[in-house]
């Protein structure tokens, strides 16, 4: 009898959701659940964070792969912010080889990742740390 509440409950919730969703504006100024919100901006202290990996060809396989395997659905094969996922997000995903996120730290990429923010996920504990800096060496490639 409690599972078929639990299920009940779960399918309300869903229904609930995608009726939310479904009615959220499309101005790109307004995240997935109705609200607005500025630029995305990580803190000055993200900025001090040091990334321990060089780019050395160890750290951009794996950051390739994980990258294909995390990334790419939303933000696109190449990082353009065009993945298939991405198309029904909003905000949408980020361009990764525009300038605006080239131009970051390293740090603040990484506290991005970390955090998560709207639609992205946090990955800090569904990715180990040196996988996450493995994705922004990655990253710094994919401007070339």
């Amino acid at each position: 009898m409690k599972t078929k509440k639990i299920i009940y409950s779960l399918s309300l919730t869903g229904i609930f959701y995608v009726v939310l969703v479904s009615f959220i504006s499309t101005n790109e100024n307004v995240n997935y659940i109705g609200i607005k919100q500025k630029k995305w901006v990580a803190p000055e202290s993200a900025n001090k964070i040091v990334n321990p990996l060089k780019g050395d060809e160890k750290s951009l396989s794996i950051g390739k792969k994980l990258f294909k395997m995390q990334c790419s659905v939303c933000h696109g094969f190449k990082g353009k912010g065009d993945g298939m996922a991405g198309a029904g997000l909003n905000p949408k995903p980020a361009n990764l080889t525009s300038e605006a996120v080239q131009s970051q730290t390293d740090g603040a990429i990484f506290w991005k990742i970390q955090r998560g923010r709207g639609p992205m996920p946090s990955y800090k504990s569904s990715l180990k740390e040196e996988y996450r800096w493995s994705i922004i060496n990655y990253i710094r490639i994919l401007k070339k």
